[in-house]
């Protein structure tokens, strides 16, 4: 699946209603998105803690954000049929961070009240995160960023373990090898963030599920040509 990361972002203001309805008209399969929580508890869509010029978004209320800031119900509404990739923010040393990982649970219950969790992969780089958000919702799909210098092979075992259904490496990290253990562990890969036509048409030969990606369109391009 080609996932257009934070939507169509070369095409449209990333994370924007816009940015959703343009990767559908790109043909992208789904879209990776970015969740944070405002001081009212409202799910809102935004790669940043913090507003330029109005602070952290955790410390703001809906009503003091800007039009460009869209709730996640509204942009899964932009996204129409799409899969969907919800990525929890909120790491430890952000303004939002909170050790009871709620952001998690939030959204898990945001899905499941939505009843659209065949539709959705919950991911973050925060795996206690995950574990939260997975407790609240069993059906979740929920899948561990990790970064390119990370063992991956001990990432996957710890997906496992912890009853997760995906693992989401770098780009740089992706071997074959690594894809072939993952899937005979059920476990789905998914890799991040590529734009290079060569590049994912590699990954696509290794095995990928799926690729995270800022240009669909050209990505779509290249794997017509393969």
């Amino acid at each position: 699946m080609i996932l257009a990361h934070r939507g169509a972002s070369r095409a449209a203001p990333e994370n924007t209603v816009e940015s959703f309805r343009q990767a559908h008209r790109v043909g992208a399969d789904g879209v990776e998105l970015d969740v944070r929580r405002t001081a009212d508890g409202v799910l809102v869509v935004h790669h940043d803690a913090d507003l330029p010029g109005r602070g952290p978004i955790v410390s703001l209320r809906l009503s003091e954000l800007p039009p460009s800031v869209p709730q996640l119900d509204a942009a899964l509404d932009a996204c129409g049929d799409l899969v969907v990739n919800i990525e929890v923010k909120a790491l430890p040393g952000e303004a939002d961070y909170d050790p009871t990982y709620g952001l998690g649970r939030l959204v898990a219950r945001f899905v499941a009240d939505r009843g659209i969790a065949g539709r959705v992969v919950v991911s973050s780089f925060d795996l206690s995160a995950l574990d939260a958000a997975l407790a609240v919702e069993p059906a979740l799909v929920t899948g561990w960023l990790t970064p390119s210098w990370y063992d991956q092979s001990n990432a996957l075992e710890t997906v496992v373990a912890r009853g997760h259904r995906a693992l989401h490496p770098h780009h740089e990290a992706v071997t074959p090898a690594l894809v072939t253990a993952a899937h005979a562990a059920g476990v789905d890969v998914t890799t991040w963030t590529v734009d290079d036509p060569e590049r994912i048409r590699l990954l696509v030969a290794a095995g990928v599920d799926a690729i995270i990606t800022n240009v669909p369109d050209v990505a779509r391009a290249a794997l017509s040509r393969m």
